[in-house]
């Protein structure tokens, strides 16, 4: 029997036959999921060292009806946040034994997303990771009726068990509080595009925190992320000292104090600004840059474990709470 099963290679079966359980309880430790008693585990562990057993990735997904790959659409930008998240996504995979396909769209369009989601079902992928950086995309993961798991990481008024985000509306209003408190009454805001989601949320955070102080109201002006959209911004901005400024996002404020910089105006002796993101050059600008901190990693891990918990039916808590943000208080403010 010996020389038989060393004649080739040995299969999930032939580790179950030894070990006296079913391929189903082999499948379980293979693939280090819960509820499988510890004497168990060993007994199947020792037939898989004597057999020499290695499963490939196709007997793995034949047995378990699972790939271990988890599809994740991006867009299709380099912008700070979605990188970051699509990175710290993909080291939580990672940890938990799952390989991730990754495939980007570009803009928002919902037919290039819907197709990107068809793309990955017929990879046979376990679940796919939405990062969604316009309001279309998010109605294109709302309306979807597929037999896997869907998680999209969105900003939205409309959380659900399978939307992850981090509050940009309360660390909108942290950031426009910030400034009331150091006496500046006229608080502009440069907001990214209209048709984001983290700028809609960031822009109805600003407008709430300045009604909440009764303070002045000027329409938002709206950017593209980028520092040159700043800059832009930056030269055109009816602004004068005293006021201040909260930006959508860091990149954004870069491009805003140099142009301020090119009209006479310093920051913070005659303008406050704040940022959003804290990208990792932000505490090196001249002067060092106010903003609002996201923990990317923590959203990367949380959207993992969301995943699991509907895959593998955990026993691991996920929450729809918003994550909650920091404001990071360096030179680029001052009071009024």
């Amino acid at each position: 029997m010996a020389n038989e099963k060393s004649a080739r290679a040995a299969n999930i079966f032939d580790v179950a036959r030894l070990a006296g359980v079913s391929h189903q309880t082999v499948s379980r430790v293979l693939n280090g999921l819960p509820n499988v008693r510890p004497a168990t585990k060993e007994r199947v562990e020792q037939a898989i060292a004597q057999l020499h057993y290695s499963p490939s990735p196709a007997a793995r997904a034949l047995v378990t009806r699972r790939t271990r790959t988890i599809g994740l659409i991006t867009p299709n930008n380099v912008d700070y946040g979605p990188a970051s998240i699509a990175m710290h996504f993909n080291l939580a995979a990672r940890e938990a034994r799952y390989s991730v396909d990754a495939v980007s769209t570009a803009g928002g369009d919902p037919t290039a997303v819907r197709s990107a989601i068809e793309g990955l079902l017929r990879q046979r992928v376990d679940a796919v990771v939405v990062i969604v950086a316009e309001a279309a995309a998010l109605e294109v993961v709302r309306g979807l009726d597929v037999a896997i798991p869907v998680v999209a990481a969105a900003s939205t008024q409309r959380r659900g068990p399978r939307i992850v985000s981090i509050d940009q509306y309360r660390g909108a209003r942290t950031a426009v509080r910030h400034l009331a408190e150091l006496g500046h009454a006229r608080i502009l805001h440069v907001a990214g595009p209209a048709h984001a989601p983290d700028a809609t949320e960031r822009v109805r955070g600003w407008r709430d925190e300045l009604a909440a102080g009764r303070l002045e109201t000027v329409e938002p002006t709206h950017g593209d992320w980028t520092a040159a959209s700043g800059h832009a911004i930056g030269m055109e901005l009816d602004i004068v000292s005293g006021d201040a400024v909260f930006v959508g996002n860091d990149q954004m404020s870069i491009g805003l104090m140099s142009a301020l910089r090119q009209r006479g105006l310093r920051v913070p002796h005659d303008i406050s600004i704040v940022g959003f993101d804290d990208i990792p050059e932000a505490g090196f600008l001249y002067p060092p840059l106010t903003t609002v901190r996201q923990d990317f990693e923590a959203l990367g891990r949380t959207i993992m474990q969301k995943v699991l918990v509907a895959l593998e039916d955990t026993d691991g808590e996920t929450t729809d709470t918003p994550l909650p943000t920091h404001l990071v208080v360096r030179e680029s403010t001052r009071p009024a």
